[in-house]
């Protein structure tokens, strides 16, 4: 009987999803596309950039989070002193044994502030449900609906796989992260997974967006809609009706534990990947460490109004913290994307370049990358590629 229900409620369910039941997907609303389109091509190309305070300089909030967050922040601000990045910190650190919510709401109201954050892994060290995640509760505040992470090769890192190039696209505030979560009888738990039209449309169309101003061809919506047919099934749907509007690019779909053989056996067939939140975090593993693990990739958050950089795998890193061997790759990477932002490209470059000379030609890398030097020896080699450079800013 109870099979015979389900089957009734799918069938009375699934026309919603068929017939384009109110998915009104704002290419019927042509103001709002074009709008949309204009802001997503000024944040995709980076034309988008925030004003500067006084003398050309930016304000930053930056978060250190726990683990090796600390360290590595103290990299990044040494690496920006010597090659004289503009770039005034407001570091706030975030404590996640203290009760309450002070530290949060003072570290949301700094980067509205600021507009721009470098932040590490906060870690949610409590289980009780009157304590949320930090990390979530930031980019629900503030709406920065997209995570992208450029998961690209470099050449000579020991890896599984070499000369990847996959971008993936995440929804960041919807989905399983909603923190919906009640006991609706005693040992019975109930996990509600949020889909919705406007943020399945955003990511989707930064998807798609992204990939026409880069010369990508192809974008794959990563989904569970067999099973989840009518969340996962609206997340798939939206994604089919914004890909009318960018007839010149290629669009596949594909499940997500499918998505997770073919990433390890295939990477190189993926071009750009949209997904859910949950699905984000899973892939971004996985392909992290298909080309050389947690320590190398960057990851940026969007909203309409702010941004925030940080660790593409948002690993804390807790059981490797002062010991001097956490890849500071990642963290850099992170600050390398906030000056592109901000628009301090010479700045960028400069140590981009550096970076890469450390740990590609020098190859001077830490244990995860199969080196034996330390964090400091990283950072000691890319202090002395920027001391014979001079930036103009």
């Amino acid at each position: 009987m109870a099979l015979r229900l389900t089957q009734r409620l799918l069938q009375t369910q699934t026309p919603f999803l068929t017939r384009g039941y109110p998915l009104l997907v704002t290419k019927e609303k042509t103001e709002d596309v074009a709008h949309t389109k204009s802001t997503l091509h000024k944040k995709v190309t980076g034309t988008d950039i925030p004003s500067a305070q006084y003398g050309g300089r930016h304000g930053v909030t930056m978060l250190p989070g726990g683990g090796i967050g600390p360290e590595l922040m103290t990299y990044v601000r040494e690496i920006f002193r010597y090659c004289g990045a503009p770039i005034d910190f407001e570091v706030i650190d975030i404590d996640p044994s203290t009760e309450g919510n002070d530290d949060l709401e003072y570290a949301i109201t700094s980067i509205k502030r600021n507009g721009v954050a470098l932040k590490g892994n906060i870690e949610t060290k409590s289980q009780s449900l009157a304590e949320v995640s930090r990390n979530v509760a930031i980019r629900n505040e503030l709406d920065l609906y997209v995570n992208v992470v450029h998961c690209k090769s470099y050449p000579g890192i020991p890896a599984r796989h070499q000369n990847v190039d996959v971008v993936l696209i995440r929804q960041n505030t919807d989905g399983e992260y909603a923190m919906l979560e009640h006991e609706s009888v005693r040992g019975v738990v109930e996990s509600m997974k949020v889909v919705t039209v406007e943020n399945a449309e955003r990511v989707a169309r930064y998807a798609f967006e992204y990939a026409r101003q880069n010369n990508r061809k192809k974008v794959t919506t990563i989904h569970k809609a067999n099973i989840m047919k009518l969340s996962d099934g609206l997340f798939l749907e939206v994604a089919n009706r914004v890909h009318k509007d960018y007839p010149e690019l290629e669009h596949n779909n594909m499940i997500i534990d499918n998505t997770c053989m073919q990433a390890v056996s295939n990477p190189h067939q993926f071009d750009v990947m949209n997904m859910t939140n949950l699905y984000g975090t899973i892939v971004s593993n996985v392909i992290c460490g298909l080309i050389g693990g947690a320590g190398l990739l960057s990851g940026r958050n969007y909203g309409d109004h702010y941004a925030i950089f940080e660790p593409g795998t948002r690993n804390t890193g807790t059981a490797i913290a002062g010991k001097n061997i956490a890849n500071p790759v990642a963290m850099i990477n992170a600050s390398i994307d906030m000056l592109n932002h901000l628009g301090h490209k010479e700045h960028a470059n400069v140590i981009y370049d550096a970076t890469y000379q450390t740990i590609v030609k020098d190859a001077i890398r830490t244990p995860d990358l199969g080196g034996n030097h330390s964090s400091t020896d990283v950072v000691e080699n890319i202090l002395k590629i920027l001391s014979a450079k001079r930036v103009n800013w």
